[in-house]
């Protein structure tokens, strides 16, 4: 992979690996295309008690194509996906890739403004999405305000077993929308012949997918990935689960495909294992529970509350889990109780791993077979190579052991932000991808990270890492989730707040609390101001969500300043 050069720096933090993977050297498409052949009867898809085989999904991605083509879709051009888990993503997804389009994955539960700067910003004029009336409505308004000209709409009881979909149009009659116009196509319409289909070659290097980032710091920006970028993680991935057998294993889809972690951990490495892939179209625990305990699935994908979920549930005793080996924990810290719980009610293997749209995205895991370690984010992928560098002089390579900024170099790496040389040039510094995270890296070669470099509290001139407040936090037994941001103070510049959600029926003081907390923070690292919820602010895939409670803090602090110049104003006897 062109790293061993790197590797006679042992005493500096770079630790590459140099398993042998292959370099994304095939489209995705292709990849889809060979495993169909070696798997052609096997389940692919498994969506509410309807199997789809690799050949049907095949069959359908051609006729998908060459609809796209009839609709003058050509390389290079940009289609968003505006859906939920289901056959439909499926297939659009690896017809859209064949004919050398580009995939735009979107959040279906995006706000209207939200969709229409991904749009005007990636420039599709092509949007599929499903016939769920909040969705479509959403959709349709963009056309005429963006580069929106043409909307595909699926019909969500189509995808279903014939009964199932019957009551689902009948009961769910008053959900579902039926658009009509010059720029709606129905999807059956799109797939109805393989008329105008004409062969397109697609090279590793050409642009596969738009992932946009979360939008935490601005506007979000396109990750732009190329075939190679996605490939080559896919096969980073599929080789770290080398006990896998290809052919047999069933993976659930519960983490939403448009989501990078389960495009390439759920969508493309089952593929490439010719594995089922067993789809939900969103997280319902006790669907999810049921679902497992039915259909048997061998790999899992999640959050740290997606497990958190199941260890908690009440009737989890009720289902048989045993089925699962391994899973991966991904978005956010796994705390190690709920690690070893999860393992206890399934006997699986459970591990963290770490990852960024930017690198398609997954950069490190724990072992699936090996030692993990508390708190670690675990070893580089295969083929990849991980640095810790000055933030402030990111051509400084730390020793190991130093608290710097995790540096990501690999086959992965995304080729660009789309259209946004200048957020670029500050990402990818010799080729190497700044993460923006905060950590060190053992003699091992296993990284540890203690927060994002922008979440980092300036607390009186000291440095102060949120995550290891919310560890600690986590080790009282009543408490089921918490995050911790910074918030202004006067006298010390910020201070950290926590926010607490209790497990059901405990209760807990924030003197309790901070008595408890007192053994494992310093008097600077413990919260200030703590504040119990009853739910705390979660992103699509159930990763807790900082950014709307510091959005409530402005809004707060904002309107603590007015009122005070509004009572200055009186006073001065001028309002």
């Amino acid at each position: 992979m062109g790293l061993s050069s790197h590797m006679g720096r042992t005493p500096l933090s770079a630790v590459a690996r140099k398993d042998p993977v292959r370099p994304g050297n095939r489209s995705l498409y292709e990849n889809l295309e060979q495993v169909t052949l070696a798997f052609g009867q096997n389940s692919c898809v498994e969506f509410l008690g309807r199997d789809y085989s690799y050949r049907e999904i095949l069959d359908q991605v051609h006729r998908v194509a060459a609809g796209l083509q009839r609709q003058g879709v050509k390389k290079g051009d940009r289609v968003v996906l505006f859906l939920p888990n289901s056959p439909y993503f499926v297939v659009s997804y690896y017809a859209i890739l064949k004919i050398g389009a580009v995939v735009v994955n979107s959040n279906p539960l995006y706000a209207e403004s939200e969709l229409e700067h991904q749009l005007k910003d990636s420039g599709a004029e092509v949007l599929i999405t499903i016939d769920i009336k909040e969705l479509c409505q959403k959709a349709i308004k963009q056309l005429g305000r963006t580069p929106l000209r043409k909307v595909v709409i699926c019909r969500l009881s189509q995808a279903m077993p014939i009964l199932k979909g019957a009551l689902f149009s009948l009961l769910q009659f008053h959900k579902v929308s039926h658009p009509t116009g010059p720029q709606i196509l129905e999807f059956e319409d799109l797939a109805s012949s393989l008329d105008g289909a004409y062969p397109v070659e697609v090279k590793p290097a050409d642009l596969a997918v738009l992932q946009y980032t979360g939008g935490t710091t601005g506007a979000p920006k396109g990750a732009a990935l190329s075939h190679a970028n996605v490939m080559a993680n896919t096969e980073q991935v599929t080789a770290w689960f080398s006990n896998a057998v290809p052919g047999e294993e069933r993976i659930l889809g519960v983490l939403p495909l448009f989501h990078v972690f389960a495009m390439t951990t759920v969508l493309n490495m089952g593929i490439s294992l010719g594995a089922q892939i067993i789809l939900l179209p969103r997280f319902q625990l006790g669907q999810m529970l049921k679902t497992i305990d039915r259909l048997k699935p061998t790999l899992m994908m999640g959050v740290p509350t997606l497990y958190n979920a199941v260890n908690n549930s009440p009737v989890v005793d009720q289902y048989d889990l045993s089925s699962i080996k391994y899973c991966i924990s991904g978005g956010a810290p796994l705390p190690l109780d709920c690690k070893h719980r999860f393992e206890e009610l399934t006997g699986c293997v459970l591990v963290e791993g770490y990852g960024l749209s930017e690198a398609s995205p997954v950069c490190a895991c724990n072992p699936v077979a090996g030692q993990n370690k508390e708190g670690s984010i675990g070893l580089p992928m295969p083929g990849t190579l991980l640095e810790i560098r000055s933030p402030e002089a990111p051509f400084e390579l730390l020793p190991k052991g130093d608290k710097g900024e995790l540096c990501i170099t690999g086959p992965q790496v995304m080729t660009e932000y789309w259209h946004n040389s200048e957020a670029t040039e500050k990402t990818i510094c010799e080729g190497r991808l700044r993460s923006g995270d905060i950590g060190y890296m053992d003699k091992e070669g296993y990284v540890f990270l203690l927060d994002r470099l922008k979440d980092l509290i300036l607390c009186n001139g000291y440095n102060v890492y949120p995550r290891n407040i919310e560890e600690a936090i986590n080790r009282h037994p009543a408490v089921a989730e918490v995050t911790v941001i910074g918030v202004p103070d006067k006298e010390h510049g910020e201070i950290p707040k926590a926010f607490v959600k209790l497990h059901a029926g405990q209760q807990l003081s924030e003197a309790d609390l901070q008595e408890f907390l007192q053994k494992y923070l310093s008097v600077i690292e413990r919260p200030r101001i703590v504040e119990f919820r009853k739910e705390l602010p979660k992103t699509m895939i159930g990763k807790l969500s900082k950014k709307e409670l510091r959005q409530e803090e402005q809004d707060a602090a904002r309107g603590r300043s007015d009122s005070k110049h509004d009572l200055k104003g009186s006073d001065d006897g001028t309002s």
